[in-house]
């Protein structure tokens, strides 16, 4: 309980409310999934989301090099994102969609630009 100058204790709730925009919790997840990815190249990860109260339902689209544990890296991203949403935005996070876009080979790290003979 807070005591306004001059005037009675108003409560938390009272004083207003916080919401976040979903392009920030979009922005939050896209980091989320980099940060899970760290040693991946390529397109950088691209989340959508849709807020209901204090719920985050997430989709993400990444790429991932080849060879890869598709199952595994996934579990890692959709892991990372709930964690860092719900510390950041206080949100659950009960649904993460994870898209692979795209993979790519490990040894083509400069842009795919080089033949190899």
């Amino acid at each position: 309980m807070t005591v306004a100058r001059g005037g009675p204790a108003v409560e938390a709730a009272g004083r207003g409310a916080t919401r976040i925009a979903d392009r920030v919790v979009a922005k939050i997840a896209s980091q989320a999934a980099r940060e899970a990815l760290d040693d991946e190249r390529g397109t950088p990860p691209h989340a959508s989301v849709t807020v209901h109260e204090e719920t985050a339902r997430v989709t993400v689209s990444v790429e991932l090099g080849y060879p890869v544990d598709i199952a595994e890296r996934c579990r890692a991203v959709r892991r990372r994102i709930a964690e860092r949403v719900g510390a950041l935005a206080g949100m659950a996070v009960p649904e993460v969609v994870v898209t692979v876009e795209r993979l790519h080979s490990r040894h083509l790290r400069h842009g795919g630009t080089e033949r190899v003979r």
